[in-house]
């Protein structure tokens, strides 16, 4: 019998939840994390002035899942937040989900009911009963105009694709609000973590059955004994990587990853939200700029800011939903559908983005399945 009964690969949402269900039923799980940290992208820490941020962008958790806000209770305690987004359109801040203020500030109109709201929508938006790209389901949602200011470009800076260029289920998610309501989410469950994710997740790993391993990559240790030995492994980095995309007869998968340019000031705070969108190119590359002050509610005589700009190069953070990689996914998948013992779990190994508390679910709902409610008696 080998060293681990579990092999996780990947300390992100899904690896770590996997871990600790394991774990508190008696397994010897290991998890292997190539980076320095646990945590995957939702790793925060204190820069170097004491301000917490968020290394990989901002993570906002929300749910209607109650086995989901169950769960990540016993990890940490929560405080609300609702979560709000402004773009910087036409030299003015507008609500993001587009709502009546942001159309009265656009349009230069006066609504003030759901039912003009229903109507302006009606006249505006461009009927697809099924939509075949970004552009058709955007059009769809909003019209020519607010797609034209609000979604065309940013969709560009955000994929290096334009809309219709992208699979319709990248804009179908523009949310639209038919009143005055300007939360991005509307979950029953909107919280963040008392003391960031890090800690929630080093909570999640504290397990004397779990050995975490970090600047320990897979693809380097994958034929030791110990690893050999064990009974199962779940593996949530991205899969084509797994099948050395290299060496395969299939492509490599696209990913767009993002670059941070940090900036701390020495004021208060820099922007009235926590995220602006930046839409126009005139306005420069970056897509957005966020202040994490605003999330942590942290009292410091400085800020610290970043501004994002989408890239093909470093770490993986999103699926390109095109109908080439599609294909190149589904050919992965069937290779993996090949392998009894080895699961493949999270936004990476699946090519799909999932929010947070998606994968969160994904992760309790496959160890559910492997393994009932009880769990194993290892």
């Amino acid at each position: 019998m080998g060293t681990f009964d579990i092999v996780v690969v990947g300390a992100g949402i899904s690896g770590s939840t996997l871990a600790e269900r394991y774990a508190s039923r008696g397994a010897r799980v290991l998890v292997l994390e190539k980076r320095h940290h646990i945590g995957g992208n939702c790793y925060d820490s204190y820069d170097r002035h004491g301000i917490l941020i968020s290394n990989y962008g901002a993570h906002l958790f929300h749910t209607e899942f109650e086995d989901v806000w169950r769960y990540v209770n016993r990890f940490s305690d929560w405080y609300p937040y609702e979560h709000r987004v402004l773009a910087r359109v036409d030299g003015k801040l507008v609500p993001i989900p587009v709502n009546i203020t942001t159309v009265n500030s656009v349009f230069g109109l006066s609504l003030r009911s759901e039912e003009e709201m229903r109507g302006f929508l009606e006249r505006v938006q461009v009927k697809h009963e099924a939509p075949r790209n970004g552009e058709e389901a955007a059009l769809a949602r909003v019209g020519h105009v607010l797609y034209e200011k609000m979604f065309k470009h940013y969709t560009k800076k955000q994929w290096d694709k334009y809309p219709h260029e992208l699979d319709a289920s990248v804009l179908q998610r523009i949310p639209i609000r038919t009143n005055f309501d300007d939360r991005y989410f509307s979950d029953r469950y909107q919280a963040l973590p008392v003391n960031g994710y890090t800690r929630l997740f080093e909570k999640m790993l504290r397990h004397p059955n779990i050995e975490v391993r970090l600047n320990s990559d897979y693809f380097d240790v994958r034929q030791s004994p110990e690893l050999r030995g064990c009974r199962k492994l779940f593996y949530a980095g991205p899969i084509d990587r797994f099948f050395d995309y290299r060496h395969s007869r299939h492509k490599k998968l696209q990913w767009r990853s993002i670059r941070f340019e940090w900036i701390t000031l020495d004021r208060e705070f820099f922007q009235e939200n926590s995220v602006i969108n930046y839409p126009d190119p005139a306005d420069g590359e970056f897509t957005r700029i966020v202040e994490y002050k605003h999330f942590t509610r942290q009292k410091h005589h400085k800020t610290t800011i970043s501004r994002e700009y989408t890239t093909d190069e470093g770490d993986p953070y999103y699926p390109v939903p095109t109908p080439e990689n599609e294909a190149i996914y589904r050919r992965y998948q069937e290779e993996a559908e090949r392998l009894p013992d080895v699961h493949f779990v999270g936004r990476l190994a699946n090519y799909k983005y999932f929010n947070m508390d998606q994968a969160f679910k994904n992760a309790l709902d496959l160890f559910h399945t492997l393994e009932g409610d009880d769990g194993p008696q290892l």
